[in-house]
């Protein structure tokens, strides 16, 4: 899926008036208080306004998370009518300096936020996480809110046919493919379908803003969740205190077009992989030459289509399971192991191992497609004939071909999606407090131009630039400079002086070094480890990449 000093003063300033001494953290099962007392009593109850019932689920990270539900309307026109339900989460404040509640958001559309929370609370200085509550939430149609969507569950179930169409047969196998999730989700969750879209899920964060009694709300949102978080302060100006962007999708460019810029960008991160391989091949014998190197690869999907590995992973699998080296580096040297034993041993296993550790499709991520479908499609417009979706998507190939056929096919629903899709919302907005928005320079999944595009319509935000870095996701990930701006920001209200471009910044990190396959452990173990260990493959696990 796929962005000036008088004002940072006025910002502190009024940041400072919120800073109450002695506000005392909220009981489980008492109703939440998320804003100090005065702010509370003069928080305003949009119709349709629930309670919340908090119960201790504290874990041996997060011993202080409760767990709780809000029922909102499924129609804001009719908050009187038919109730949905969203799960929460949230990690109370502990200190007597209360800031109020810190909504969080990991994206998608359709990533889960409940483990979120745990992991904000827990990534950020202790001094600074005990002035929030920190509130994570499954937005509507998400893993334990009610209803959850679930189109077709075999939807992702390997083999799928080649992305890559080479005759009209293999097109229209793909084609009947998305046109049968379309009809199958209209078919399972029908009218509800008129409602999972951008523009209600913020205003069920006004409702839960309500519910937890404060009159403004902090926010941290990643990837699709900068626009969610940017739609909310478009319709709620006045309910915002502190917004924080990070890998900021471009507002203009909803949905197709940004796609379209997507395959691009990832080409690009796959032939920096290529390099990067081709730079250690004194580790995994691929070649000297990083053009040799990428077409050793397609020679693998070339193999992997006649024959898939392990009778599980095709050509869609494969680049299922590489793209996520374009959302984060971490995971190159276990892709460069898997690459080099298929290649020079000819052993599939640490292949199908990657695949099951990083791209194949659970239950949740079912979930996650199907809210990511229901949302993108009702957002906005898409082509409804296939032809525009076909020469687009040969133009891009020709230029970019790692992912451009996949990524086709990833949001093509949407061509014959049952519901109707709405307007975008314009997001361009000089009514809120300026905003700190977090970027990597090089980022795949969100390109920067869609971070310079949200600096410009935010007034007075301030862009933090991750200079030569590419991962989707830059805070709490291992770059103590971009850390420091996020915390504080949150902390005081800080913020870096205003400049032309960028406002502030910093260095990348230096790309990961290689692992010499087998040593250690075995190359599954490997790529299962990339995927539960460390900083920054913690929060790409929780920020939902696309599988």
């Amino acid at each position: 899926m796929r962005r000036h000093a008088a004002a940072a003063v006025a910002l502190a300033t009024a940041a400072a008036g919120l800073l109450v001494p002695g506000a005392p953290p909220a009981a489980a099962g008492a109703a939440p208080a998320g804003a100090p007392p005065q702010d509370r009593a003069r928080a305003a109850a949009p119709a349709g306004t629930g309670r919340i019932s908090w119960r201790e689920c504290g874990t041996d990270k997060q011993p202080t998370l409760q767990c709780g539900t809000l029922r909102v309307p499924l129609d804001h026109a009719r908050p009187d009518g038919e109730r949905i339900t969203l799960a929460l989460s949230r990690v109370p404040h502990t200190a007597k300096t209360f800031q109020g509640p810190l909504l969080v958001n990991p994206g998608g559309p359709g990533g889960s936020g409940l483990d979120l929370a745990g992991f904000v609370a827990g990534s950020l200085p202790e001094e600074v996480a005990a002035q929030y509550d920190v509130v994570g939430f499954d937005p509507r149609g998400v893993g334990r809110s009610e209803p959850s969507l679930d189109c077709a569950p075999r939807h992702f179930a390997p083999v799928r046919p080649d992305p890559v169409p080479r005759n009209r047969a293999e097109e229209t196998a793909n084609l009947q493919r998305v046109r049968s999730f379309a009809a199958t989700c209209g078919a399972k969750h029908g009218r509800t379908l008129r409602h999972v879209d951008t523009v209600s899920t913020a205003r069920d964060m006004d409702l839960l803003r309500a519910a937890l009694g404060a009159e403004r709300v902090n926010y941290l949102g990643y990837s699709y969740g900068t626009y969610l978080g940017a739609v909310y302060a478009r319709l709620f100006p006045e309910r915002v205190r502190r917004l924080v962007f990070d890998s900021v999708v471009d507002p203009e460019a909803v949905w197709y077009d940004a796609n379209l810029e997507q395959n691009h960008a990832f080409d690009a991160r796959h032939k920096a992989f290529a390099a990067w391989v081709a730079e250690h091949d004194a580790v995994y014998r691929l070649g000297t030459d990083p053009a040799r190197v990428e077409a050793r690869w397609y020679e693998m999907r070339e193999a992997v289509r006649a024959r898939p590995a392990g009778g599980r992973v095709g050509p869609g699998e494969l680049e299922d399971t590489f793209a996520h080296g374009g959302y984060y580096d971490g995971h190159w040297p276990d892709l460069a192991a898997g690459f080099a034993a298929w290649a020079n041993e000819g052993d599939e296993g640490p292949l199908v191992g990657l695949y099951d550790s990083l791209a194949a499709v659970d239950a949740a991520g079912n979930n996650g497609f199907s809210v990511y479908a229901a949302v993108g499609c009702r957002d906005a417009r898409w082509p409804r004939s296939w032809s525009a979706w076909r020469a687009d998507a040969r133009k891009a190939h020709a230029k970019s071909p790692f992912l451009t056929w996949n990524n086709t096919w990833y949001n093509a629903q949407c061509a014959f999606w049952p519901a109707p899709s709405l307007t975008p919302p314009d997001v361009e907005n000089h009514r809120i407090p300026p905003a700190l928005l977090l970027q990597a320079g090089e980022d795949a999944a969100t390109p920067y131009r869609g971070a310079a595009a949200m600096h410009r319509l935010l007034g007075r935000s301030r862009l933090v630039v991750e200079d030569g870095g590419a991962n989707h996701g830059v805070s709490f990930s291992g770059n103590a400079c971009m850390d420091r701006y996020l915390v504080d920001y949150l902390a005081d209200g800080r913020l870096p002086r205003a400049k032309a471009g960028p406002d502030a910044v910093c260095d990348a990190p230096p790309p990961p070094a290689p692992r010499r396959p087998g040593k250690g452990g075995s190359t599954r173990e490997r790529a299962d480890g990339a995927v539960t260990g460390g900083r920054g493959a913690a929060l790409h696990r929780l920020i939902a990449p696309r599988p």
